[in-house]
């Protein structure tokens, strides 16, 4: 009997957890969209440290060894018919046991071992008395993401069995169960975050972006990303990347304001903070207007006192006149690379003018060692031709006479020098009859006739 009494117990819980699913609305909870929670504009002068403050105690990471993400259920019970301050009747960790905190609700109050992985916090009361009477609250805390849940619920014991059932009063469910009968008091949550298990690291991101005066939103730089597992990457241009940080504890203190040191005119525009917990289900944004004035000039020097005179007698700046912003040229250092190219190409010159010179000496060596052949094949020729020396008629008197000692020339052989030395010296005059001497020259009449011819 005891046995199929509980069979039925457990039965009911099945019904009552599938059938009605009442589910608690978070009191902190935000929309899974990234909402606008403050707005403002600050003001710094030029050349001052900015902090732009976004702190958010939801976004503290404390590593979780029991991955049990903090995860607690608890039941109230206030406005009994005994009266007294409300009082815990049982609560349960999510990697913990129940405990039952009266003795008289041992083995009376349970709770489902697998609360925290179906969402069904419902509370069993096995056998209702008058004494059970009153406002029962379920109460779910994460303490991880500080979130603080309420579900109430009134319990009305009848002795008449067609009075028992459940209705909505406009702010909470009321239940009327016969008394001796068993009451199941329906708290119902299946969200993520009372239910998944996810790894914080991968959960948990805060980006800052940038819009310069006059882009919109959606075109904003991004400048800083920051990961709870310690992960950092900068963005956004050179000229402010390395002037803006983040605390290295932010995860630790919840701490992500943005220091920009030392502040530019060029800074001004919109920054944005971003925080992102998935698994918290948090997603905020907090928009600063950045203006940056001139800076604060330092008071002059008070006058020495007893000569009523400044130290300095140069005027000091006119403050009517408008005073324009100072420009400051950078001269980037060249690298290694740059001179080791410059360098390639003075060398590639060089060798191109060294090979150019080179082809220019061997093609006048080359052209003056042709005109010596062909000087040599030329003389060559000349020997095979008989001349008749009788047909050229030397004038000595009209030859100039040239000294041998006054002419200095360097010659390719003995056969041209002697030559050359012929040809300076003057030759005898001397008639030769051709008809009387013709024993002289047996070969002369057959020249003849073949020359006449």
């Amino acid at each position: 009997m005891e046995l199929q009494s509980q069979v039925l117990l457990w039965e009911l819980v099945l019904l009552h957890s599938s059938a009605v699913l009442l589910s608690s609305v978070p009191s902190g909870s935000l929309p899974a969209a990234s909402s606008v929670v403050s707005e403002s504009t600050v003001s710094w002068a030029a050349g001052a440290l900015a902090v732009l403050r976004c702190q958010s105690p939801r976004m503290v990471w404390t590593q979780d060894r029991l991955h049990d993400r903090q995860r607690v259920v608890h039941w109230d019970l206030s406005g009994s018919p005994a009266g007294g301050p409300a009082r815990r009747l049982v609560d349960m960790y999510s990697a913990g046991e129940q405990r039952v905190y009266g003795p008289r609700d041992h083995g009376r109050l349970l709770l489902p071992p697998s609360a925290f992985h179906d969402g069904n916090f419902s509370l069993l009361i096995r056998a209702v008395e008058y004494a059970d009477e009153g406002l029962y609250t379920c109460n779910l805390h994460h303490h991880y993401c500080h979130l603080y849940e309420t579900l109430a619920v009134r319990l009305e014991v009848t002795d008449n069995p067609q009075e028992a059932g459940a209705h909505w009063d406009g702010e909470k469910e009321v239940l009327v169960v016969e008394r001796g009968a068993p009451a199941l008091l329906t708290c119902v949550n299946r969200e993520h975050v009372w239910t998944d298990r996810h790894l914080e690291e991968a959960q948990q991101v805060v980006h800052w972006d940038r819009q310069p005066p006059g882009v919109p939103h959606d075109r904003a730089d991004r400048l800083l990303d920051l990961y709870a597992s310690g992960e950092r990457r900068a963005y956004g241009p050179p000229f402010l990347r390395d002037r803006v940080a983040v605390g290295v504890d932010a995860f630790a203190r919840g701490d992500f304001s943005l220091r920009i040191d030392p502040l530019e005119p060029a800074d001004e525009g919109t920054y944005s903070c971003h925080l992102h917990h998935h698994y918290c289900g948090l997603h905020e944004r907090r928009i600063f207007h950045l203006r940056v004035t001139e800076p604060v000039a330092e008071p002059p020097p008070r006058d020495s006192p007893g000569n009523g005179s400044s130290h300095s007698g140069a005027p000091g700046p006119d403050s009517t006149l408008p005073r324009g912003r100072s420009v400051i040229n950078v001269i980037v250092p060249e690298g290694r690379a740059h001179f080791f190219q410059q360098l390639g190409y003075v060398l590639a010159t060089l060798l191109l003018f060294i090979l150019l010179l080179i082809t220019v000496i061997l093609a006048t060596r080359q052209r003056r060692r042709g005109g010596y052949e062909y000087s040599d094949k030329k003389s060559g020729k000349s020997k095979g031709k008989d001349v008749n020396l009788a047909e050229f008629t030397v004038a000595t008197g009209d030859q100039a006479v040239y000294r041998s000692e006054d002419i200095q020339l360097d010659y390719k052989n003995n056969i041209l020098k002697e030559r050359a030395e012929l040809g300076h010296t003057p030759l005898p005059t001397k008639n030769i009859d051709l008809d009387k001497d013709v024993h002289l020259f047996p070969w002369l009449p057959v020249f003849r006739k073949e020359y006449c011819k």
